[in-house]
């Protein structure tokens, strides 16, 4: 069901927006949580929005004539990309390429959500926005594919925002089933060698907000400060949620290796992302270190 609302956030635009949100995920419910005061925000979730249905998507864009669409919509099961490829490509793809070409048609301002999944992960520093593309199976290509369709469709008025690692109080993520194990299991082995940088959905969503205030242009990133691997987010996530009282007790949590987990997909090993142009670009964008966003997401209520 679509969602219609007015903003309650800070009035960081010059003018009142009228802005579509294509998903129903993390991010889209913190854009609605966070958006200005004078953005009229239309949240669709597939149900109301099928963006592979490109007819469809130029009927809504033509009927609501936003000022801005911001594409929250994606395939994200990593594994189950390998499996069922053609769906993966049908929505991080040609899902893109059809909201592309409204937001052409009508003159829409396009900020599209990609990944570090578009990285091979073999690097020895932060990736910078124009480093060189690998990815490492279907859902990264596909990622990938969707912005060779922005850049290809829309002359200008884009941006692309490669985030990681995300999570919020909303929906289902890693903190949340870290959270989950640690009541139920005698003890963990999380992955150690696997590096990025995790992403509150809160940070993310008003990130977006700065960029369609200033018009962001062209391919950035956006995490949170800080690098960690998945135990040492796990770890932390145990040490916030005992100190918050969400968790009883501990229990043991063990690193090992990537090869001892496999996974139909392989994952980056290294998937930090160099922020410098979008926080030279968004100055007044947030800049919290990963461990503080975790435990201010860890005092909201779950939902």
């Amino acid at each position: 069901m679509a969602r219609v609302r007015i903003g309650q956030g800070p009035n960081i635009l010059n003018k009142a927006m009228k802005v579509l949100v294509a998903g129903k995920g993390q991010l889209a419910w913190e854009l609605g949580r966070t958006a200005p005061q004078n953005v009229e925000l239309h949240i669709h979730d597939r149900d109301e929005l099928d963006i592979t249905d490109a007819e469809a998507v130029r009927q809504l864009v033509g009927q609501l004539r936003p000022d801005v669409i911001i594409n929250a919509a994606a395939y994200t099961n990593v594994d189950g990309a390998e499996a069922d490829k053609a769906a993966a490509w049908a929505v991080n793809c040609t899902g893109v390429e059809n909201l592309c070409l409204a937001a052409k048609e009508f003159d829409c301002y396009l900020l599209h959500i990609s990944t570090d999944f578009v990285f091979g992960g073999r690097a020895a520093v932060p990736y910078l926005p124009d480093a060189a593309t690998a990815p490492l199976g279907v859902y990264g290509a596909s990622k990938f594919a969707g912005e060779q369709a922005v850049s290809r469709v829309l002359a200008g008025n884009w941006a692309i925002i490669r985030t990681a690692w995300v999570y919020s109080s909303f929906g289902n993520n890693f903190v949340k089933t870290m959270i989950r194990l640690m009541q139920q299991k005698p003890q963990l082995s999380i992955i150690s060698d696997q590096i990025g940088s995790p992403t509150w959905a809160n940070t993310l969503a008003l990130t977006c907000w700065q960029a369609v205030a200033e018009r962001l242009q062209g391919i950035h990133h956006c995490t949170n400060e800080g690098v960690a691997s998945w135990y040492d987010f796990a770890v932390a996530i145990q040490e916030l949620a005992l100190q918050k009282k969400l968790l009883e007790k501990p229990i043991p949590v063990l690193p090992i290796p990537t090869e001892a987990y496999p996974t139909p997909a392989e994952r980056p090993r290294y998937s930090v992302m160099n922020k410098q142009s979008l926080l030279e670009a968004l100055p007044s964008a947030p800049k919290l270190h990963w461990r503080a966003a975790l435990s201010e997401m860890l005092d909201e209520p779950f939902c």
